[in-house]
């Protein structure tokens, strides 16, 4: 039986991650509330009920609000430290009134971020801490030296990155000590360059940036776990309403639909199931803070199991206008 990378290693079994983006009210520096709180322990209590033990958080999600508030129930239910995986990142910076927007792979900033996490989640430690996108000024040597500190001092017990290519991770693997083991990467059954092209990482303005191939490549060679952001498409295949939708997305709709009740389940359920079937064993992080919709991923793993090569190709052509590559 397969199992992913990070299980490999021991880390965790939870085949789904939840997301925590959407914890902590606005992307502002507004206090939040105590409907905010109440909101992320039900999305954090259905999680748990569908068997998702891991979470992801980042130090600028809503402002470190989203870290905040998850740290306020764990210090309210300091039992389930030990029973889940925290994930956190850090290298963004945000434009200020001195200085524009920016990514930070400096020791300094790399310690500060993590100090500054930990202190929002109440947590002596995290599991895994990503490095939050590339950051073109990376000194692979000073990043090694700070996940060394993090290391030896317990504040992390392990590394990775987030939209990085697979010559990038190699560079980081050759000044550190311990090998990235998680990538973090923009994937779904909408978003299919990786599948292409490489791996897609930055879309703005209808332009778009691609790594070499290779990414998924290496990631299975070195048992790096491939963890999807967005992996369900902002729900277009399954229930939210787009405007001007081509005629790909319509059709792919249809079919996950088709498929949906087919086969008893949710959309959510095959829309993720169509990523878990690759033989990367990806591992998605979904987004949403609904209890129901969590609930609906829940069948994913099933439904990946049992999605035959056809219904697959038929899904992944779907998507591409009804044409292979």
């Amino acid at each position: 039986m397969k199992v992913m990378p990070i299980e490999k290693r021991g880390i965790t079994t939870s085949r789904l991650v939840l997301g925590c983006m959407g914890f902590g009210g606005g992307w502002d520096q507004n206090p939040y509330t105590k409907e905010d709180v109440l909101k992320a322990e039900k999305a954090i209590d259905a999680a748990l009920s569908s068997g998702i033990t891991m979470f992801d958080h980042a130090d600028i999600y809503r402002m470190g609000k989203a870290e905040k508030v998850f740290g306020e129930i764990l210090q309210a239910r300091p039992e389930l430290r030990e029973n889940i995986i925290l994930q956190s990142k850090c290298g963004i910076r945000f434009a200020d009134e001195k200085n524009p927007g920016r990514y930070d792979f400096s020791k300094e900033h790399i310690l500060d971020s993590v100090d500054g996490i930990l202190s929002r989640l109440n947590t002596d430690y995290l599991d895994i801490l990503l490095l939050h996108r590339p950051d073109p000024l990376m000194e692979p040597e000073e990043v090694a030296e700070a996940f060394e500190t993090l290391k030896e001092s317990g504040r992390v017990r392990h590394f990775g990155v987030s939209n990085m290519s697979a010559a990038q991770i190699q560079l980081l693997n050759t000044y550190c000590s311990e090998p990235m083991i998680v990538n973090q990467l923009n994937m779904s059954l909408k978003q299919i360059d990786w599948l292409e092209q490489g791996v897609l990482v930055n879309q703005k303005a209808g332009t778009s940036v691609n790594f070499p191939d290779g990414t998924m490549e290496f990631s299975r060679l070195t048992d790096v776990q491939i963890q999807a952001w967005g992996p369900l498409a902002n729900g277009i295949y399954s229930g939210r309403a787009i405007d001007n939708p081509s005629e790909a997305d319509l059709a792919t709709k249809q079919l996950v639909e088709k498929l949906a009740k087919e086969k008893e389940t949710s959309t959510e359920a095959i829309v993720l199931g169509w990523l878990m079937r690759h033989p990367a064993m990806i591992q998605p992080a979904i987004g949403t803070t609904s209890p129901e919709r969590i609930a609906n991923c829940q069948d994913a793993v099933r439904q990946a199991d049992l999605m035959t090569r056809e219904e697959w190709y038929a899904l992944y052509v779907a998507s591409r206008g009804n044409r292979l590559p």
